[in-house]
């Protein structure tokens, strides 16, 4: 039995007690029906079925049931899933259930799987001319099946008690998932693990604080300067984009030394570098152009940076693995498991406050 697929060895079983209103509890189920998704996929591939499975205590533990999984339609992989909260079901008398904050359902994709009938699929949508470093992702079928699904479960339900969360290239569909609900004024309740971040990890390859800042903010000049030979007339819609995505705040964790995500620490701390040198005002010219681009990805146009979330909660895992570094501590760091982990020490930070720079 492969350990990591095992709830019963891998998975938070220290979590016995529900509490809903707990932000440590919401992000530790989020993770683990991600991880639900993953050993779906595995099950599948490796034939478990029945007592063999090893999908079912990913989600059954918290009380969850299976009601749809979402397939590839190029490798019929799993690569998505619907889960429904059900608290009445056969494991409600382990313990108390409580909290006002707890969900109806919960959309949640996997990432990235490195097996041979997965990897050519996945490392394409990771890597390849219509992925995620192209900023093309949102024209595949997954993201175009996921909309598909949370549409429905949004017109059926409402959206007050529906989550969405992913890992890494799950993320990634998440994110483009919660950008496109949130220009139809719809805010969905968003858990972002480990999601790419396309660029050079000055976070994690730079151990000078003066340094880092300072490339950020050199480049931060340099963008808005080059924004400002090219701009056009502003729009009332890029303004009415803007505040309807600044009203989404999705929850972000991140790595310090996962090189695939570790830059959002950056990329927040550069807003609040800019506005305490009195750069306001270049910030906002970089903000307003990414949501312009927004504006024109939607129509087939254009494409935008995944990162460019205006509002966020940055969860940033502090704990570090002090024996192991170089590409596997980088691995390590990527790995949905970490956020389960009872003795994370995470770090937190609202970032709500980009609406105040483009009001100037």
């Amino acid at each position: 039995m492969p350990k990591k697929d095992s709830f019963e060895v891998s998975g938070p079983t220290h979590l016995t007690s529900i509490n809903w209103n707990c932000p440590n509890y919401q992000r530790s189920v989020a993770a683990s029906l991600v991880q639900g998704v993953y050993v779906l996929e595995r099950d599948r591939q490796k034939d478990r079925k029945g007592s063999e499975a090893l999908a079912l205590s990913w989600y059954q533990h918290f009380h969850f049931k299976l009601i749809e999984t979402l397939l590839d339609d190029k490798d019929s992989s799993i690569f998505g899933a619907v889960y429904e909260y059900s608290p009445m079901g056969p494991l409600s008398d382990l313990a108390p259930h409580y909290g006002s904050d707890a969900p109806s359902f919960i959309l949640a994709f996997r990432g990235t799987l490195l097996t041979k009938k997965n990897i050519i699929r996945d490392i394409k949508l990771d890597l390849g001319i219509a992925g995620i470093v192209k900023n093309r992702l949102g024209d595949d079928n997954r993201v175009k099946y996921g909309l598909e699904v949370l549409d429905k479960l949004v017109n059926t339900y409402g959206h007050q008690k529906i989550w969405l969360t992913g890992h890494s290239l799950g993320a990634a569909i998440a994110i483009i998932l919660g950008k496109n609900m949130a220009m139809s004024n719809v805010f969905v309740k968003s858990f972002l693990f480990n999601p790419p971040y396309v660029s050079i990890p000055i976070e994690k390859t730079i151990g000078s604080t003066k340094l880092k800042n300072g490339i950020r903010v050199f480049n931060g000049f340099l963008k808005a300067g080059f924004v400002s030979l090219l701009k056009q007339e502003e729009s009332t819609s890029s303004n009415d984009c803007f505040d309807m995505l600044e009203s989404w705040v999705p929850q972000l964790f991140v790595n310090h030394d996962d090189d695939i995500c570790c830059e959002y620490i950056g990329y927040y701390e550069r807003r609040e570098k800019m506005k305490a040198i009195g750069a306001s005002h270049v910030e906002a010219i970089i903000a307003k152009n990414a949501v312009r681009d927004l504006v024109w990805n939607f129509s087939g146009n254009e494409s935008e940076p995944l990162h460019s979330i205006p509002s966020a909660v940055l969860n940033v895992n502090k704990k570090r693995a002090k024996l192991i570094g170089g590409l596997i501590g980088g691995l390590l760091a990527h790995r949905i498991c970490q956020w389960w982990q009872k003795d994370l020490d995470v770090h937190s930070r609202d970032y709500r406050s980009i609406k105040e720079l483009v009001n100037l």
